[in-house]
């Protein structure tokens, strides 16, 4: 876009040394957490993009001003065939080691492998209290279930005597039944017979009243 070139073309130079940065490898951002780093004299890059693909050196120079890094083996003829270090954009490079001589630059990349240290180990706490809690709440159902266990068997027995009272209520009151049918049997036995002596004491009156007579 027509700004940002703008913007790149009158950037100063200490801005224009910032945009003189390329991707680091996997292995590189892995270890220091960073994705893009400042190329610097005595880096070991290799090109992704353009006619010399593949080749992997050691960076010789590095222009601000023109904002292009030369390389060890990248090399034009001229038309007089002589051989000149070509000039490559930082955006076709992949940093694949870096030059950590300088105490600063280690320290400022070595922060970033400081910091993913740090979120290293806060995932690896995070993990550990997700597998604590996970751990606490499978021991917390354990135990409910458990419980639950022994009150099915507190409440079994119970339910058992329940049911076993119940179930001699019922036999005692069949029980109760039966007697009163039986007393009512045998009062109705005792008043038919006590009818049927009435009856034969009324025929022995009636039979002996006329032999008095005569």
């Amino acid at each position: 876009p027509r700004k940002q070139r703008k913007m790149r073309y009158n950037a100063p130079i200490h801005r224009r040394r910032k945009m003189i940065a390329s991707h680091l490898a996997e292995e590189l951002m892995l270890k220091y957490n960073k994705r893009s780093v400042t190329v610097k004299k005595g880096d070991t890059v290799k090109i992704i993009r353009g006619g010399l693909k593949g080749h992997i050196g050691k960076v010789a120079s590095v222009d601000t001003k023109k904002m292009k890094i030369t390389m060890e083996g990248a090399t034009i003829a001229k038309a007089d065939k002589s051989q000149v270090a070509r000039p490559i954009d930082p955006s076709n490079v992949i940093i694949t080691h870096l030059d950590l001589s300088d105490p600063w630059r280690s320290k400022k990349i070595g922060e970033g492998k400081i910091k993913r240290k740090r979120k290293i180990k806060e995932k690896k706490e995070e993990k550990a209290e997700g597998e604590k809690e996970k751990k606490t709440e499978e021991k917390k159902e354990v135990e409910k279930k458990v419980e639950e266990e022994k009150i099915e068997e507190k409440i079994e027995p119970e339910n058992e005597r329940k049911e076993s009272k119940k179930t001699e209520l019922k036999k005692e009151a069949e029980e109760k039944s039966e007697m009163k049918e039986e007393k009512k049997t045998e009062t109705k036995i005792e008043e038919k017979r006590e009818k049927e002596k009435k009856m034969r004491e009324e025929k022995t009156e009636s039979n002996e009243e006329p032999e008095v007579k005569r």
